[in-house]
């Protein structure tokens, strides 16, 4: 079995998980963001908050779920926890 690290960072750089144009809206988002916010005083309370949110809600979410193998949040997603 993979370090569950290994897994996350191998499925974060995959070129198959998310198409081209979601990647280039991204992208777009988190530096149109950056360039906006720079020249206020929230800049770096937004640079690392919220990633740090990110990561602490993705985190908490695989715990939940068991590494995304049984279902959790109030779905009828029954057959994927079996």
């Amino acid at each position: 079995m993979a370090n569950p690290l290994t897994r996350e960072l191998r499925v974060a750089f995959s070129r198959r998980v998310q198409p081209w144009w979601v990647r280039v809206l991204k992208w777009t988002v988190l530096i149109g963001g950056a360039v906006a916010l720079f020249p206020t005083n929230w800049f770096w309370a937004w640079v690392l908050g919220l990633p740090a949110l990110g990561l602490i809600v993705h985190f908490f979410y695989r715990w939940k779920t068991h590494g995304w193998a049984r279902p959790w949040g109030g779905w009828d997603d029954l057959d994927s926890g079996r």
